[in-house]
């Protein structure tokens, strides 16, 4: 599933297309995504001004000038890619078609169809079902080590597994709560309860600095994903431990057979690790992640 890095990625591709734009014609190929769509959707959308595009969480918001928001989730398979060429036919999986006034068409693709698109009364927007429980976005104001720990505080859960709860932080997943923990040399087994002080301070810049670098490489492709102009992310090929199975840590390659530090969960192994926590894959260094 695309997290915070792609569909903000995808967000500022669609920018230069849909902001300040009026949609002459919406294409609704099918009643439903993952849920029903809206009554009468394409009739809601159409002639409507988009003011203004932004992402919150893994969602997108398109703000419209009726007071209405278009609210979009990719899904597992979702895409939204602009096509220059308004003649080239719909193809199989393109539910939705969004034409603007002018300049190239937007079109919403999901095979699997486990994403959604819904409308909300912009009034209406912070108590809507899917955003009203969301945490801080890590790349605001608001997220910082003390307010991440307060979040973790008396959570006895593993930290991996808090981290990817969307009322912790909004927005991340599974690749970069790895590559996170990584970098804040914290375990993904530690109990969240217990990152606090220095160890928040690390962790909450190790999530801002990840999902930076990620979105400047233009996130990270596996299977599905797409950059709105069709384009793959290059992240995936910084991972320092995501998918990286029995291959040798980045950080402690030179150091196979040194001393163990105290906490140190793996001995003097220095290849990455697999376990499955929830039910997700997490991959960490055992040697420098306590």
């Amino acid at each position: 599933m695309p997290e915070l890095p792609e569909v903000e990625t995808v967000c500022r591709g669609l920018r230069p297309v849909l902001e300040g734009q009026r949609l002459t014609r919406v294409i609704q190929r099918r009643p439903d995504l993952r849920w029903p769509l809206p009554e009468n959707f394409a009739a809601r959308l159409e002639g409507r001004r988009v003011l203004a595009l932004r992402r919150r969480a893994k969602y997108i918001l398109a703000h419209l000038d009726d007071g209405q928001v278009l609210v979009i989730h990719l899904g597992m398979s979702g895409r939204m890619t602009v096509s220059v060429d308004p003649a080239e036919p719909p193809a199989m999986h393109d539910h939705i078609v969004l034409i603007p006034e002018s300049g190239p068409q937007v079109r919403f693709n999901d095979a699997r169809r486990f994403g959604m698109m819904d409308l909300v009364a912009e009034t209406a927007l912070e108590g809507h079902w899917l955003l009203k429980d969301l945490g801080p976005e890590p790349l605001g104001n608001a997220f910082n080590g003390p307010e991440l720990a307060r979040r973790l505080a008396g959570r006895r859960s593993p930290v991996k597994a808090a981290l990817l709860d969307q009322k912790t932080v909004a927005g991340l997943g599974n690749i970069y709560v790895c590559e996170a923990l990584f970098h804040a040399r914290l375990s993904p087994r530690r109990l969240a309860y217990t990152v606090q002080g220095k160890r928040a301070e690390a962790l909450a810049a190790a999530v801002r600095a990840v999902l930076t670098r990620a979105i400047a490489a233009g996130g990270s492709s596996l299977r599905d994903y797409r950059q709105s102009s069709g384009a793959l992310g290059y992240f995936q090929h910084a991972w320092a431990v995501y998918d990286r199975e029995g291959r040798p840590c980045p950080d402690c390659e030179c150091g196979a057979g040194a001393e163990d530090g105290p906490g140190a969960e793996g001995g003097s192994d220095p290849a990455i690790k697999r376990i499955v926590q929830s039910g997700r894959s997490t991959f960490y260094c055992p040697r420098l992640q306590r």
